[in-house]
């Protein structure tokens, strides 16, 4: 039988002649990488632990989340990866280039077959040139760094072929939020993807790039593409070199095998809170806007700003709407320039600033106050992801025509005139945190009161938000557990010590932040018990000790509030002391009862 595509790359980079779904295989990387607020915590690992290099030349810090320098902590982190780079002989993106994982498409150092991770979560974008990219957290990559590989276990594969013609007005980004409404956050979860199909042939590298940067959002592992003739010849191009093609064998055995049909794409936007939940654009059509925004590693690409240049030639910005433009990378940028695209962006009243992540992260344009609703072509409008308002997520068309609108429009449907609303006054309230010292106990049975929280999708934002990223010791973390999720705002102040939480489906999905494991442990958490969790949550808690069990009868434990559980790490069974209930779930793997007997990965 033959190789799926990760299969593939699996095997040439380990020493495996065939690797199965489920198996745990060493992986060489070809690229080892780190964010400006990542890069400080992996500096901090490998000089806590002595850790050398394996090769500085495959090594490489991006600045792309604060590329203004405009936060003192993010700043001192940048820094502190600029000092550790120069004096090992480390290639630096610094905060002129834009987004690390575009950089790394641009410079010609990903392309078809090669593998990459850095503390990016959406380092899958690499998929969109048959690359294998993974974002880790900051343990895995000091790992990567010093090894030159880590362990990865191999995903079941599934095919996605997308038949028929694409209809005229439809954008790579509704393709990838239509299939968010099919699939979900979390039917995928942990499945890697391929995309096949005649139209999917003909997608450009921007249209797979917008594509295979929203697999997170999905729950995949990535979204490949396979690279056409085009592409190949771009990565020949930008690397000097030419490389062999990889792609799945023809008689490769996927789990499911969806077949879609494009000619039912419409339109479409995601509702704020959550990227899986969208609608077409039309159902949301009149929604008052404040602000637009123009970017991300989803779509800040060149087809996207020459797209929303030719909806804005000629017209202005809504009054009182705040247009904001950045694109991934610096290069974008002044091909823009070249074009001419800046000053029809300017002339329309819309504001561009430097390359770079800007609305997913906090420090650039972008986020939003309270009571304010956005429009934004990002891949994530979970609550507070963007600020404190609500998001809307859509294609660069629909943004451009909303923004000129003043509300939701279809791109085609700009009125002759923008809305005019009345004013609201805005309320503000202020949540209060508390610190919870840190627990070291780790037991191999584990028994505690439960925290039962019934929700499926918590991703990272909600455990642990991004407007403290910039927070490295473990011991200020547990302060701002949940507090951006709503109803749990107070979860770190009521907690205790030993506690165990319990939750539903794809906990941790999101962001590659270790600190949303760390916090936990802040707390003295001891464990938690989810049906799934996000891939690169999974990984971070296993490097980090810190257990989690994965139990698909949750249901069957029939847990409340204040409930005893007991966990057998070793053997997966659950006991509900209280109701003297017993399940069976997943016993640890010889890889996480390992890193958890030796305290870490390290």
């Amino acid at each position: 039988m033959g190789m799926t595509l990760i299969e593939k790359i699996l095997v040439n980079h380990s020493k495996e002649k065939i690797v199965k779904p489920g198996d745990i295989v060493d992986v060489e990387i070809d690229i080892r990488a780190a964010r400006d607020f990542g890069g400080a915590n992996v500096v901090k690992n490998i000089q806590e632990y002595n850790l050398k290099i394996a090769n500085p030349k495959k090594t490489f810090f991006t600045f792309d989340c604060n590329p203004t320098g405009s936060d003192q902590k993010y700043a001192v982190n940048q820094q502190i990866c600029r000092l550790f780079a120069r004096d090992n002989g480390i290639k630096v993106y610094d905060i002129n280039t834009g987004i690390g994982t575009h950089t790394l498409i641009e410079q010609g150092l990903a392309y078809s077959g090669i593998t990459a991770v850095t503390t990016d979560s959406h380092a899958n974008i690499l998929g969109a040139v048959g690359a294998f990219g993974q974002g880790m957290g900051d343990k895995d990559i000091a790992a990567a760094i010093h090894n030159g590989k880590v362990w990865f276990k191999v995903p079941k594969s599934v095919k996605i072929n997308l038949n028929g013609k694409r209809p005229k007005g439809i954008y790579a980004k509704d393709i990838v939020l239509g299939l968010l409404n099919y699939f979900g956050a979390n039917s995928l979860l942990g499945y890697a993807v391929e995309m096949y199909g005649d139209e999917v042939d003909h997608l450009t590298l921007d249209e797979r790039i917008t594509i295979a940067s929203m697999a997170t959002e999905m729950g995949c592992v990535i979204i490949f593409f396979t690279p056409n003739n085009a592409i190949m010849e771009y990565s020949k191009f930008r690397n000097g070199k030419k490389f062999d093609l990889v792609k799945a064998d023809n008689h490769a055995h996927y789990h499911e095998i969806y077949n879609l049909n494009l000619n039912e794409f419409v339109p479409r936007l995601s509702l704020p809170g959550k990227p899986h939940d969208t609608v077409p654009v039309s159902d949301a059509k009149g929604v008052k806007i404040d602000s637009a925004f123009i970017g991300s590693c989803t779509n800040g690409r060149m087809e996207d700003f020459r797209v929303v240049a030719s909806i804005l030639k000629g017209r202005k910005v809504a009054p009182d709407v705040v247009f904001k433009l950045v694109p991934a990378t610096d290069e974008i940028w002044n091909e823009c320039l070249k074009e001419g695209l800046i000053n029809i962006f300017k002339e329309a009243g819309a504001m561009v600033s430097n390359a770079g992540c800007a609305g997913c992260a906090a420090g650039q344009v972008g986020q939003n106050g309270e009571g304010e609703v956005s429009i934004s072509t990002g891949n994530r409008n979970f609550p507070g992801k963007q600020g404190k308002g609500k998001v809307y997520l859509a294609s660069p068309a629909t943004v451009a025509a909303s923004a000129i609108a003043g509300c939701i429009v279809p791109h085609n449907e700009i009125p002759d005139l923008p809305v005019k609303f009345a004013r609201h006054k805005l309320r503000r309230k202020i949540v209060e945190t508390a610190i919870v010292p840190e627990s070291h106990e780790k037991p191999t049975f584990i028994e505690g009161r439960v925290w039962y929280i019934p929700m499926d999708n918590i991703d990272t934002d909600m455990i642990f938000h991004n407007r403290y990223l910039t927070i490295t010791d473990v011991n200020e973390m547990g302060q701002y557990t949940f507090d951006n999720l709503e109803g749990y705002e107070d979860f770190s102040k009521k907690a205790e010590k030993g506690d165990i939480v319990v939750v539903h489906k794809n906990f941790g999905s999101g962001s590659s932040r270790q600190q949303a494991v760390d916090c936990f442990k802040a707390l003295g958490i001891q464990a938690i018990v989810a049906e799934s969790y996000g891939a690169i949550y999974e990984r971070n808690a296993i490097n980090a000790a810190f257990p989690i069990v994965s139990c698909d009868v949750i249901s069957k434990l029939n847990v409340s509030d204040g409930d005893v559980l007991r966990l057998d790490l070793e053997t997966g069974e659950i006991i509900n002391r209280s109701k003297n209930i017993l399940v069976q779930a997943e016993r640890f793997s010889e890889v996480q009862l390992e890193i958890y007997q030796n305290g870490g990965l390290f």
